[in-house]
C-alpha cells in the first residue's frame, strides 16, 4: 500500500473504498482523517499517534498533496466511509459507538438498527468523557470484546482518547467528528454538488462564518502544496 510523509504525517493513498476496506480487514489501529487542515498543523503528540496508526486522505487538500508527491489517491470521506465499514462487516464483526449527546447517540443507535438489521452493537454512550469514564470504557471494552469501535468526539481530542484505547484493548477504531449528529440528522452535510466539486468547506463556511480563520490556514497549505513546500 503506497503512502508519503506530508508535514511529518504519514498518509495512505487509497484507489478505491473497496481497497481501504480490505485493507482495514484485519487491522487493529486507529483510523484518522486527514485533511489540510489536520495536515498543516504541527503537533508533536497528534503526529506520532497519526504515524504509527492508519491516516487516510478525508479531504480534497490531502489528495491534493499526495498528488503533489506522484501519488494518486482518492478522497475518502469519513462522514461516509464508517457506514461503509458497518454494510460491510455487519455480519462478522461486532461495533461500540462513543460520542456526541445523549440525544444524539440514542437516534444514531436507533437508526443503525433500522439501517443495518444484522449489525451487533455491543455498547454505546455520549462523547463528554471524564478520565474515570475512559477507564470505564476501557474495562467495558475487555469484557464485551467488540471488533470496532468509533469515537466521534471531534480532532484532536478524539485521537488522544483512542490512543488511550488503543493501548489498554487493540482493535480498530475510527475517530468520526461530527458524522454522528449529521447521521442522525441533528446537522446537515453539504449538498451533493459541494461535494462532487471538492467546495464542502467552502459550504461549511457559508453555514458557519466563524470558521473563516481555519480557511485562511487553508489558504496557506494550498500554498504550500502549489510550492513544493510540505
Amino acid at each position: 500500500m503506497k503512502s508519503s510523509e506530508i508535514n511529518s504525517k504519514n498518509i495512505y493513498a487509497f484507489q478505491s473504498k473497496n481497497q481501504f476496506l480490505d485493507f482495514i480487514q484485519s487491522k487493529k489501529k486507529i483510523l484518522i482523517a486527514l485533511n489540510a487542515e489536520k495536515l498543516n498543523k504541527s503537533n508533536k503528540a497528534l503526529d506520532e499517534i497519526i504515524n504509527s496508526n492508519i491516516g487516510y486522505p478525508d479531504g480534497i487538500g490531502a489528495v491534493w498533496a499526495l498528488k503533489r508527491k506522484g501519488i494518486n489517491a482518492i478522497k475518502i470521506a469519513g462522514a461516509e466511509f464508517w457506514l461503509k465499514i458497518i454494510e460491510k462487516y455487519q455480519k462478522e464483526k461486532s461495533f461500540y459507538f462513543i460520542g456526541a449527546t445523549d440525544e444524539v447517540i440514542l437516534k444514531t443507535i436507533s437508526k443503525l438498527r433500522i439501517d443495518y438489521p444484522s449489525i451487533n452493537i455491543m455498547g454505546y454512550r455520549n462523547g463528554f468523557l471524564k478520565e474515570v469514564d475512559i477507564q470505564h470504557l476501557i474495562n467495558d471494552f475487555k469484557i464485551k470484546k467488540p471488533d470496532v469501535i468509533f469515537v466521534a468526539m471531534g480532532s484532536p481530542r478524539q485521537e488522544f482518547v483512542m490512543a488511550k484505547f488503543l493501548n489498554e484493548y487493540p482493535c480498530l477504531y475510527m475517530g468520526l467528528g461530527g458524522s454522528f449528529d449529521v447521521y442522525s440528522g441533528a446537522k446537515k452535510r453539504a449538498p451533493k454538488i459541494f461535494i462532487s466539486l471538492g467546495l464542502e468547506w467552502f459550504y461549511r463556511l457559508i453555514k458557519e462564518p466563524t470558521r473563516i480563520s481555519r480557511q485562511i490556514n487553508l489558504v496557506k497549505f494550498f500554498f504550500k502544496i502549489i510550492f513544493d513546500k510540505l
